[in-house]
């Protein structure tokens, strides 16, 4: 397996473990929202704000820590042609997962009036666009190995 097959692993853990962490605290965080105030008017408040600076720690530590194991325990081999390829193949997939999700979050915000959903989709499709990447770059690596 390649250091970039490796990073992509690492980051795949990361993004889903950050994400994870996101959504189950803001869920719990804005319960009270959910019951009081209708859909349409929710907004980000302040908690819900810095729980996201959290999760962005949470996921560069991981991240961070993640390449810095791999770094020590493997040698990093040159990239070649076929990887830059399988990283463009993955980012043509993953741009059109987040073309989707800003459509329906564009669509979203015209509905109501509070920022809170389109927030959220907008942040959701982009986690989903990225995993979307790396698991089609993982899906090429394997398909050549």
């Amino acid at each position: 397996m390649s250091f970039r097959e490796k990073s992509l692993w690492v980051m795949v853990a990361a993004l889903t473990l950050a994400a994870f962490f996101y959504g189950h605290a803001v869920a719990y965080v804005s319960h009270e929202q959910f019951e009081t105030v209708p859909w349409q008017a929710m907004r980000v408040l302040p908690p819900v704000v810095f729980l996201f600076h959290i999760a962005v720690a949470v996921l560069v530590l991981f991240a961070i820590i993640g390449h810095i194991v791999i770094a020590l325990l493997d040698r990093r081999t040159a990239e070649d042609e076929r990887d830059r390829l399988i990283a463009l193949k993955g980012a043509h997939v993953g741009g059109i997962v987040l073309a989707v999700g800003v459509f329906f979050a564009l669509w979203l915000a015209v509905l109501s009036s509070g920022n809170f959903w389109f927030t959220q989709i907008l942040l959701g499709f982009w986690v989903l666009a990225q995993l979307t990447d790396y698991t089609v770059q993982l899906k090429l690596h394997r398909q050549d190995a």
